[in-house]
């Protein structure tokens, strides 16, 4: 395949993987847990699905709903104490079948966390057992010539967080306001505190 049309082949599969998600009832609960949360949300996952976690507290912080990520590796030697009662965690991962991430969400049991929601493909994830919301990311194909790397479960890991955090922050009737004073620096600060955007 000529590497034009590669590029084209992988864009049209992340686009066809995104657009196949079933938004359920479950999403809508998700929210709702979400909203409703007296704590904070924390967000978990490992490799790939670590990174799109972490980038998910952030756009929660950002759009007015306080989170912070826990690395499943360093949970094991004390970052564990993030998680209070009040809180919600949610775990990213794909296979559903990583031990960090499964550990993690044991320990969050045990630490009495408020809900686990679990963001996963597989159909026979395991972390489908530890979540008491998923969000069903359905079973995608990979567009990588070796069926291995990772590019349409990611770009679909992606879209479900930023549309869960913009249904959110709809949800909670978050304000320009709000949004400016979380973003006191930047083009996204500037443009959050003046109706006249630049063209």
């Amino acid at each position: 395949m000529e590497i034009k049309e590669r590029m084209r082949a992988v864009l049209a599969a992340e686009a066809a993987a995104i657009a196949a998600v079933v938004v359920d009832d479950q999403y809508e609960q998700a929210v709702r847990l979400m909203a409703e949360c007296p704590g904070k949300i924390v967000t978990t996952g490992i490799g790939k699905a670590g990174h799109i976690a972490r980038k998910f507290a952030a756009t929660l912080c950002s759009t007015a709903t306080p989170a912070d990520f826990l690395h499943p590796a360093e949970a094991a030697h004390g970052d564990l104490g993030l998680l209070g009662t009040s809180d919600v965690m949610i775990a990213f991962s794909t296979s559903g079948k990583s031990t960090e991430v499964l550990e993690v969400c044991e320990l969050a049991k045990h630490m009495g966390v408020s809900h686990i929601i679990g963001v996963t493909s597989h159909p026979d994830s395991d972390l489908r057992r530890y979540s008491d919301v998923v969000l069903d990311m359905g079973e995608i194909v990979e567009p990588c010539p070796l069926g291995l790397t990772p590019s349409s479960t990611m770009a679909v890991m992606l879209a479900i967080s930023d549309a869960v955090a913009l249904a959110l922050l709809e949800h909670k009737g978050v304000t320009r306001e709000d949004y400016g004073l979380r973003h006191h620096g930047g083009y996204l600060g500037r443009a959050a505190r003046t109706d006249n955007l630049p063209t």
